[in-house]
Formats: C-alpha cells, sequence, structure tokens
C-alpha cells in the first residue's frame, strides 16, 4: 500500500474516533475530554452548528439538566476535501437514549461534521445535529429496580453512576 493510501487510511480512523470519543465523553460528563476533540476558530459558529465555544460556554449547563444518556454511534461516512488535504466532512448517524428528567427520549440523529487536521490530529470544526425524530418513551430504564448484574440481566445498571467522571459531574451540579 502507498503512503498516501495508508495516510488517508490512517485519517478515517482518526476521524471516526472522534465521533465515538464525543459519545464516550458525552455520557460519562467528561466536559474536559469533550474539549480537546474541537478545533480552535476565531468565530463561533451560527447555531444549530456546534464547534469549541458552544462546547465551552454551554455544555456544562446543558449537560446538568439531562440524566443519563447513551449515545451509539453507527454509520460514518468521512469524504476529505480534494483541495485541501487537511480538511474533511463527515455523516454520522447516532441513536441516542436521554433521561430528561420527566421524560424519557430516544432520538435517531445526523450530525453533519466539518473535520480539520492541526499538528497532525484530526479534530471537529463543527458539527450540526439534525433529527431524524425524538420519541417520548413510555417507561424510563434508569428508574427501574436494579437489576444486580450479573445475577439478573433486567433492571438499572450501575452505569453510568459507576464512572468517576460522571460523580465528579454530578456532584458540581448546582443545587447538589
Amino acid at each position: 500500500m502507498d503512503d498516501d493510501r495508508l495516510d488517508r487510511l490512517w485519517a478515517v480512523h482518526e476521524i471516526r474516533q472522534l465521533a465515538y470519543r464525543y459519545a464516550y465523553a458525552f455520557d460519562s460528563r467528561e466536559v474536559e475530554a469533550l474539549k480537546t476533540l474541537w478545533a480552535e476558530t476565531d468565530t463561533p459558529a451560527s447555531a444549530p452548528e456546534i464547534d469549541i465555544h458552544t462546547v465551552r460556554h454551554d455544555f456544562d449547563q446543558w449537560l446538568y439538566g439531562l440524566g443519563p444518556t447513551v449515545l451509539a454511534v453507527c454509520n460514518h461516512i468521512v469524504d476529505f476535501d480534494a483541495a485541501d488535504p487537511d480538511r474533511a466532512t463527515g455523516v454520522v448517524y447516532t441513536l441516542a437514549s436521554i433521561d430528561m428528567g420527566e421524560q424519557y427520549v430516544e432520538q435517531a440523529v445526523l450530525y453533519h461534521d466539518r473535520y480539520v487536521r492541526r499538528g497532525g490530529r484530526w479534530l471537529f470544526e463543527a458539527r450540526r445535529h439534525m433529527l431524524w425524530f425524538g420519541e417520548v418513551q413510555p417507561s424510563n430504564p434508569f428508574r427501574q429496580e436494579p437489576a444486580n448484574w450479573p445475577a439478573s440481566p433486567v433492571g438499572r445498571g450501575t452505569l453510568p453512576d459507576e464512572l468517576p467522571s460522571y460523580q465528579r459531574f454530578a456532584a458540581a451540579r448546582p443545587g447538589s
């Protein structure tokens, strides 16, 4: 395999890792880790796009309003800019399960992403969260009795409460 093809293959891997790391950092409430996934930009993106400015200024408060979440990254298509080897775009299918307090919501999301390579590292430049649907579910799985896994596969598990970053985030929540 020639070096250009190998570089392109590695770039796809790194870009896909961004989406996976975003989901994990979001679910585990690792806000500082979320911030490391974004490129610095001079001008903030316009809503509904998310960029480093949004993550720095809005994510803490937004995440405080949510209970546990599970973002499942599905399909991920990456296209490279023919004129600039340090730019790419992508679409990422994501299934989201969100405890919103009084409601438990299932969403199907399509992110339209812009990526940029800075200092040899691929980062998000911006993400646009687009909704296929969001539906309130009749019951909230986070309000079940404990599963006591592995004795029982049914019930509330120990996540995300078991994650140290989630514990720190919950302790820092206003009013805690």
